[in-house]
């Protein structure tokens, strides 16, 4: 990601899970984004903090989750005594058998939800605060039963996302547990470029174009004409704040065929212009 600094997270293959604890933060490190997922506790400070496209002020106590290449960073005041605490996992968690028993199902779809990135009310905030102190003490197969306690507890809570929706394909066929709409998601995600026409895709999937628009509302809570745009609009998103493709440019790349129907488009879903959109993009990036 332009601007943007990539982190190595110091988790290895043998690790499931680390913790970076920081007494006397010193918040300096620059927005910055990992391939893993990390829980980050902040505790008796206040400032300001960004997630992807959102950007926050915090204060006292600060829990976040936060999905693998999500860009962020915590500008917080230097007061005596504040702690910083992240736990870091590895993003093929997801993949791990144990997941795919029903047992687990919560805490899958809270590392789905954390693609957006969550935070938590705050009794969940004490709560977790509380038990990643004490993870902190813990060592052994003890840490392990702590953290999925963690995970669980978070699965269970109330959460908000900070990010609006990025239309993760994956998540949406997960949710769908369907063949055809795995095979139709794949096919948009491959071709959002290109003219995508509904009968063609109904065809794919040996459908009429009425049955296939209620099949696929059904499964997906969109419309198939909605789920394109949305999509488009994501990638859109994507170039806007990782490339310099002029606004014409990324139009056209990303399946529009009309510049001023692409502006308007974007403004009715992201409320701001691709010009506003990328100068704020640009201005949280110079500040942070």
């Amino acid at each position: 990601m332009k601007g943007i600094h990539k982190e190595i997270t110091p988790l290895s293959d043998n690790d499931l899970f680390i913790v970076l604890n920081h007494p006397s933060a010193k918040f300096d490190y620059p927005i910055h984004h990992h391939s893993d997922y990390e829980i980050n506790l902040v505790m008796d400070t206040y400032g300001k903090r960004i997630v992807g496209n959102s950007q926050e002020e915090f204060s006292e106590l600060d829990l976040v989750m936060i999905g693998p290449n999500i860009p962020h960073a915590w500008q917080g005041e230097i007061i005596e005594g504040n702690h910083v605490i992240t736990i870091q996992f590895s993003d093929k968690i997801l993949h791990y058998p144990m997941l795919e028993k029903r047992l687990f199902q919560q805490i899958k779809e809270l590392l789905y939800a954390s693609q957006q990135g969550i935070c938590f009310p705050q009794e969940t905030q004490i709560e977790i605060r509380d038990k990643v102190l004490n993870l902190t003490t813990l060592s052994g197969f003890q840490t392990v039963i702590e953290f999925l306690m963690i995970l669980h507890r978070l699965s269970i809570s109330e959460k908000r996302l900070l990010m609006e929706n990025i239309y993760d394909t994956q998540s949406i066929v997960r949710t769908s547990k369907s063949r055809r709409i795995a095979k139709v998601c794949d096919y948009i995600e491959k071709n959002f470029d290109k003219k995508i026409v509904l009968s063609e895709v109904a065809a794919s999937v040996n459908m009429s174009e009425s049955a296939f628009s209620h099949f696929f509302k059904r499964k997906t809570r969109s419309s198939f004409i909605d789920y394109v745009i949305n999509l488009r609009v994501a990638k859109a998103c994507q170039m806007l704040s990782e490339t310099t493709h002029s606004v014409a440019e990324i139009c056209f790349q990303c399946g529009f065929n009309n510049l001023s129907n692409f502006i308007r488009v974007f403004k009715k879903r992201k409320g701001s212009t691709p010009g506003e959109y990328r100068a704020l993009m640009e201005q949280m990036l110079n500040k942070y």
